[in-house]
């Protein structure tokens, strides 16, 4: 569902003008006066009057009953806390994230590229962008011809992309729907869907899950962009980084902070310390062997899919030395009719926004060049738009084995 605003009313078989618009559990509306009512959403507003406070009470009445009713089953509200997608949209909402992602280079080029290079797949199409923020990908989408295309929004940036929209002169292409993906309508089927859903670790904020539920709009022979995307694991050894990360707990240790003994938080503070991934870049010579994907096909894959993701690992070590955790990166893919185009948030290539990402073991491992490294990592996905994540590891030979427990809800940003 989406709100809609015409720029002049439309008549009628009757002769009267007829204002039509659809309402979403995120619209804002607020009484003016005893019989009137302002409808808010994005750019636009529109103030209704009723003939009688008897039709005013009908209509809230009404609206409070969908707005209610979309929100208990909606899947989105389902699988998240309010608390969380509240901040979740607020942050989104902010020009300045997205200026943050429009001015990473390696993105924002790459998907310019992987459109308009396959602009045949674009060409006359109806395109879908989800999540759109500034609209950017929509822009990139009617420069390489598509007929019409529905910009999704849940955040209050919608209504500066549809002031990008106007005052681009492509109103009449571009139509901004704010809203979830999981409670929107459309009034038509779509050939493209396109979407930036990846987050840290590709699964953070679980939007690959709202991408996934826009494939109900998609024709049977439509496509995605991105198509596929693979997450790469592999294990390194990092002495720096893990003492630095258990000294991080020493203020703990204080005996006479302002008279006060802190040292019985110190354990506590070091366990709290292990469970956040650290989202930095690092020099490729500390991976102790070779990486290890795990492919997630958007053109495939269902929703719950992605509400448990294990994946299992055998790494044969090409050096030896101490294990301190394993690293994470993942590509994405634009397969289109005339080329596939990667976007790589790799440690070999240009650093994004997304840089990479370390889970460090509880405890090292030490393994000796040539011996494996085996176990899995699990992400279980929580109400809080993210994932918990549970790594098991053993060195064959020697039977040792660590692992850790973290929450990627909550990670640590060393590169700041």
């Amino acid at each position: 569902m989406h709100i809609q605003f015409s720029e002049q009313c439309q008549v009628n078989a009757d002769g009267a003008c007829v204002f039509k618009c659809l309402l979403n559990s995120d619209t804002e509306c607020c009484r003016v006066g005893k019989e009137s009512v302002l409808i808010t959403l994005g750019y636009s507003s529109a103030l209704l009057k009723f003939e009688s406070h008897a039709e005013l009470s009908a209509f809230s009445k009404t609206l409070k009953r969908c707005r209610d009713e979309k929100k208990k089953y909606s899947v989105f509200s389902q699988r998240t806390e309010e608390a969380s997608a509240t901040q979740y949209f607020q942050f989104y909402g902010c020009i300045s994230q997205q200026q943050n992602m429009m001015q990473d280079f390696v993105r924002t080029a790459t998907y310019h590229r992987a459109i308009l290079q396959n602009h045949i797949d674009f060409r006359d199409k109806v395109v879908l962008d989800v999540g759109c923020g500034s609209g950017i990908l929509s822009f990139f989408a009617v420069q390489a011809g598509a007929r019409r295309v529905y910009a999704v929004e849940a955040s209050s940036v919608a209504q500066y992309a549809e002031m990008l929209v106007k005052n681009n002169h492509l109103s009449d292409k571009i139509i901004v729907l704010p809203g979830k993906i999981e409670e929107i309508s459309l009034p038509e089927t779509v050939d493209v869907i396109i979407s930036e859903p990846m987050g840290y670790m590709l699964f953070n904020e679980r939007m690959l899950e709202s991408y996934l539920h826009s494939k109900k709009w998609l024709k049977a022979n439509g496509m995605m962009f991105p198509t596929f995307s693979d997450i790469h694991l592999a294990p390194f050894s990092d002495d720096q980084l893990y003492m630095e990360h258990y000294s991080r707990a020493n203020f703990w240790n204080q005996q006479c902070f302002y008279g006060v003994n802190l040292s019985s938080l110190r354990g506590a503070a070091v366990d709290e310390y292990f469970r956040q991934p650290i989202v930095d870049t690092f020099d490729i010579r500390i991976l102790m062997a070779r990486s290890v994907k795990y492919t997630v096909n958007f053109m495939d894959a269902e929703e719950a899919d992605l509400h448990r993701v294990e994946i299992p690992f055998v790494f044969q070590m090409t050096q030896s030395g101490l294990i301190h955790g394993l690293a994470f990166w993942f590509d994405v893919a634009f397969v289109g009719s005339v080329v596939t185009v990667w976007l790589s948030t790799a440690p070999t290539e240009p650093l994004t926004h997304w840089y990479q990402v370390r889970c460090l073991l509880q405890t090292p491992l030490f393994a000796k060049e040539g011996e494996t490294l085996s176990g899995k990592v699990l992400f279980v996905a929580n109400k809080r738009q993210s994932y918990d994540i549970q790594i098991a590891a053993l060195v064959n030979q020697t039977g040792f084995r660590s692992g850790n427990i973290l929450d990627l809800k909550n990670p640590f940003f060393r590169f700041a």
